[in-house]
């Protein structure tokens, strides 16, 4: 067990994230108990993040910022605690992504990891068995915080045919995201497409974009731009109209049963 006056707070954001948060719970004159209550969680939750047994989340950081009174300190530091749980290979790429005036990729078995639910994302992630899934699925959604900016970047991605076929996590979870996906159709700065089956072995493939830019690139292969074109999003479609005929109904009862009806 690490022992929190044994961390060394240059170690890593995470170690530097657990001694700001015990030094600054301390000053407040507060325990791990007290400031658990005033966050709706356990002492314990807060012990393990002061001995970097457990990854904060930003709904966490939030809320510890508020009990503190810290001014964003631990809003601002997460970020780069989260970035650091991504796989090493991979941090350089998610550093310049987070600074990208335009991302294009092409995807040909899973949907982008910024366009991903957080349920698709479990589910992927979970599949690997590498580290601690909870840390690695919150680092997964920090990296679409990019998208919610003021002026986010340009996104172009293509995704094959064969993503929307393939059934990550069961039914629900793929419903789900596709759903996401078509909820994507209105945004200014996105533009999802799909590489069809019926295309082929088209040699422009071979120039499908992929990375992170600075300037719009014009597309290389005949795409369709709805998604609903498609047998499984349809399906899907149909399924979600169902979902919610059924709602509507349950609560039409509720409601008779309520009036006395």
């Amino acid at each position: 067990m690490v022992g929190v006056r044994d961390l060394d707070p240059s170690a890593s954001p995470l170690d530097y994230y657990g001694s700001e948060l015990r030094r600054l719970r301390e000053d407040a004159g507060l325990n791990q108990a007290q400031l658990g209550s005033i966050v709706f969680c356990t002492g314990s939750l807060i012990g393990q993040v002061e001995t970097t047994r457990r990854v904060p989340t930003r709904d966490f950081s939030e809320r510890v910022d508020a009990a503190l009174g810290t001014g964003g300190v631990f809003s601002r530091l997460v970020g780069l605690v989260l970035r650091h749980q991504l796989p090493t290979w991979f941090q350089a790429y998610a550093e310049m992504e987070a600074r990208a005036a335009y991302i294009s990729t092409f995807q040909a078995q899973l949907v982008y990891g910024l366009l991903q639910t957080e349920e698709y994302a479990r589910a992927v992630l979970g599949v690997r068995g590498e580290g601690d899934l909870d840390a690695n699925v919150a680092a997964r959604m920090e990296r679409q915080r990019i998208l919610d900016r003021e002026n986010p970047p340009l996104l172009w991605v293509v995704l094959s045919e064969a993503v929307l076929h393939q059934e990550i996590g069961g039914r629900n979870v793929m419903r789900n995201q596709l759903a996401h996906l078509l909820d994507l159709r209105g945004r200014e700065w996105g533009r999802v497409q799909i590489l069809p089956f019926e295309a082929g072995a088209d040699l422009r493939q071979a120039r499908a974009p992929s990375g992170a830019h600075s300037t719009h690139s014009p597309p290389v292969v005949p795409l369709y731009e709805d998604l609903r074109h498609f047998a499984p999003v349809r399906c899907w479609l149909v399924s979600i109209a169902l979902l919610q005929y059924a709602g509507d109904q349950r609560r039409r009862v509720l409601q008779g049963e309520r009036s006395g009806l």
